[in-house]
């Protein structure tokens, strides 16, 4: 196989980037995106040369105003799509937003119209399957101290959150 050939095969996914925060009584945070009809989580695509997390720290400064420290990888999520092509997300650990913080928050008029938390046990009622799935399984394997590894939502032959390895 030519180098040609072996790069037209070499798969060139989009990758985006985002973060889970929480509020006090471990409600997570949901934007309504003015372009979307269903919720979101602060984050976006990776421009070329940022990483995962520089992309999360931007989002969530361009989308909240704010620039919070974010932590811990949660979850990698690959997101096959033949229409859109694939995905690669990242969710990250945005960790409890404290009120101080959330009261300085600048929301991004022209794409966010709106936040708030959340009980996990609701967001597959506010969003699309396949993140309501992502966020589950983040939230999980904050709880637990693990990254989740995920295909579109899922742990590998389960149909479920993943139980990999612990940090």
């Amino acid at each position: 196989m030519s180098d040609n050939e072996h790069e037209a095969k070499m798969a060139r996914p989009r990758m985006a980037s985002g973060a889970l925060f929480f509020d006090e009584q471990g409600r997570v945070m949901m934007l309504e995106p003015t372009y979307k009809d269903y919720r979101e989580i602060p984050g976006g695509y990776v421009e070329a040369g940022e990483s995962p997390l520089e992309a999360c720290v931007r989002e969530v400064r361009e989308e909240l105003g704010i620039s919070p420290d974010i932590g811990r990888l949660l979850a990698v999520d690959w997101a096959p799509s033949p229409a859109e092509g694939d995905k690669v997300l990242y969710l990250f650990d945005g960790g409890v937003l404290p009120p101080e913080s959330r009261d300085r928050i600048q929301l991004q008029a022209a794409e966010i119209g709106a936040y708030d938390f959340h009980p996990l046990d609701v967001v597959a009622e506010l969003t699309i399957p396949r993140l309501a799935r992502r966020i589950e399984a983040a939230a999980a394997a904050r709880t637990e101290g693990r990254v989740a590894y995920l295909e579109h939502g899922r742990a590998p032959g389960r149909g479920g959150p993943v139980l990999p390895q612990r940090l």
